[in-house]
């Protein structure tokens, strides 16, 4: 691995909104739920279930419809909706633009990596059949962890299974309940937003995509550190 990278280990990817254009999936999936549950959704309330944990989306959702939030029918519904993401998997999950390349990119300048989501395992490894587990070292579901973003859990498992610190690694990320969750963990956070806008911060490094991204742009984004957008 080139010195340029002052100290850059490992790279920790998110997975909807960041790799894949996932995120209108599940924005068909939980539109479609919150009208088998009662009623439609509203933009505000679909804005706080992005990023979230399944878990959290489905509280957001039952609250919003004044559900009670009962185990049961939590649990019917959480069914229901993975079915419905299952079956949109099915017809393809397109790629983020310049997504297949920076995985490429990483691999090629001897970073390890590791696939860090929310989204639970078993949607997952139908994931991994478009975005290849062969790009990854390992993987962290939200299923797989105490507490999934915004808490830092899911990255700190992450860099855990790469062997490193979380000061070692750059966390990619599209939202901001991913980002606060890397930035919990000590991660260094490169946003490219996908869905909704992401506040500037120390720590946090913008891109408007992730097309381009040699291995000289990746070692420019490492070494900028302070929320400064390239």
């Amino acid at each position: 691995m080139s010195d340029a990278f002052d100290g850059l280990a490992g790279v920790l990817w998110d997975m909807d909104g960041t790799l894949l254009d996932s995120e209108k999936m599940w924005d068909v999936a939980v539109r479609e739920l919150s009208l088998h549950l009662g009623g439609p959704m509203t933009e505000e309330t679909r804005l706080k279930t992005i990023g979230a944990s399944s878990a959290n989306a489905l509280g957001v959702i039952f609250d919003a419809l004044g559900l009670d939030r009962d185990p049961a029918a939590l649990a019917e519904a959480k069914e229901w909706m993975f079915t419905r993401v299952e079956e949109l998997f099915g017809d393809g999950i397109p790629w983020r633009p310049g997504a297949h390349d920076a995985l490429r990119t990483v691999r090629a300048h001897g970073l390890r990596s590791a696939l860090v989501t929310n989204t639970e395992r078993r949607l997952t490894e139908r994931a991994l059949e478009t975005l290849g587990r062969h790009h990854f070292d390992h993987s962290v579901c939200g299923d797989e962890v105490p507490a999934g973003k915004p808490h830092p859990d899911p990255y700190l498992r992450g860099a855990e299974l790469l062997g490193l610190d979380p000061s070692q690694c750059l966390a990619i990320e599209d939202s901001p309940t991913g980002a606060a969750s890397a930035q919990a963990a000590g991660c260094v956070v490169l946003i490219v937003p996908c869905e909704i806008a992401v506040a500037d911060g120390p720590g946090r490094v913008f891109r408007d995509s992730l097309e381009g991204l040699t291995g000289s742009g990746l070692a420019e984004v490492w070494a900028q550190r302070s929320g400064v957008r390239l």
